[in-house]
């Protein structure tokens, strides 16, 4: 049986980044072969060097939303609302309201001048809450005046004294889909230049959809990890995608995914399709170890969470104990980890 405690390891606080590095292809770069058991440190801009030219690469362009509001109840207690993702219903949101305890329904919260938050349902169990949002015009443009980036709890920061740059590199250079409430981290390390150089030497550029949701940052709270149930996330996979993927998986050509939010989009079409078709679904694919993986062959991520999912699936593509060997050295070389953090590149 894989436990919950089989993933965890000792991290000093001081390695949590609680900044982006002073450029993105700044950050540092360990890169792990898989086929030789070996570790070597370089920094991000190295990539241009690594990657075959005979590659897919294939990344996340989801656009992190403005998703954190901070409003006021009637009684001027203050109360953050959490967007998580719309409902099929017009202006109803699925959110998290903070704090909850005295929330009722019908209450209302008021964002600013422009925008208001009606509580309408209590959802079981999770902790969340169905709201309809009151507003008069353009949603994502009143979210851009209103909202703040939504930047994950251990960044132990006011964001609002530094929402000019997270709106900027809390985000992909080549973001395209507003819809997340979590970047995929391992791709705010490109830059424009470094696409347009990887371009240049023969890798080819494929964009898929996965909107991230709490639901990857969610704590694995089972010992028995088979019993944790993973939340659902949207995503889309284009026409051209699509045949980019089919045909590099034809030809042979070697198929590297930025960020695991790119791998889950990739195994869960291939999973329910035997081949990758245009599709707009959504995964709660749980990848753990041993998994065989039928489209990804290599992979640029973060350092993730102890015990998260995110560890899980790093370890199924690398082999725990190598992995968690590079963690060991990470922690011992001061790598800075996590969302804003150096990353890995699993050849």
């Amino acid at each position: 049986m894989l436990k919950l405690s089989d993933f965890d390891y000792n991290l000093p606080e001081n390695l949590i980044a609680q900044f982006p590095a002073d450029k993105r292809e700044n950050s540092r770069m360990m890169v792990l072969n898989r086929k030789t058991k070996t570790i070597i440190h370089k920094h991000f801009y190295d990539i241009v060097d690594l990657i075959e030219p005979n590659t897919l690469l294939v990344l996340n362009d989801t656009k992190v939303l403005p998703a954190r509001l901070i409003g006021h109840k009637q009684t001027g207690a203050k109360t953050e609302v959490f967007l998580l993702k719309p409902t099929s219903r017009p202006n109803i949101w699925d959110v998290l309201i903070k704090p909850s305890k005295r929330v009722k329904v019908g209450t209302e919260i008021v964002i600013s001048d422009e925008l208001s938050a009606k509580v309408l349902e209590r959802l079981e169990d999770n902790g969340e809450w169905l709201v309809e949002l009151i507003y008069s015009g353009n949603l994502l443009e009143i979210l851009h005046r209103n909202g703040q980036i939504p930047l994950p709890p251990y960044i132990r920061r006011k964001n609002d004294d530094f929402r000019k740059l997270d709106f900027e590199r809390y985000q992909t250079v080549y973001a395209n889909d507003e819809g997340s409430v979590a970047a995929p981290t391992a791709g705010l390390h490109f830059t424009k230049e470094i696409l347009a150089k990887l371009e240049q030497k023969g890798v080819e550029l494929c964009y898929v959809t996965l909107n991230v949701g709490l639901g990857t940052f969610r704590p694995v709270t089972c010992e028995n990890i088979l019993e944790h149930k993973m939340h659902s996330e949207s995503f889309e996979v284009s026409e051209k995608a699509a045949e980019q993927i089919n045909n590099a998986i034809k030809s042979g050509k070697k198929i590297t995914a930025v960020g695991t939010t790119s791998v889950r989009t990739l195994e869960t079409v291939y999973q329910k399709f035997g081949c990758i078709k245009p599709c707009h679904d959504s995964s709660q694919l749980f990848i753990y170890p041993p998994y065989e993986f039928k489209v990804v062959d290599s992979l640029i991520t973060n350092f993730h969470l102890p015990k998260s999912t995110l560890l899980m699936l790093v370890s199924a593509i690398a082999g725990k104990d190598f992995i968690f060997e590079a963690y060991t050295q990470a922690v011992e070389n001061n790598y800075r980890f996590f969302s804003y953090g150096d990353c890995m590149f699993i050849n």
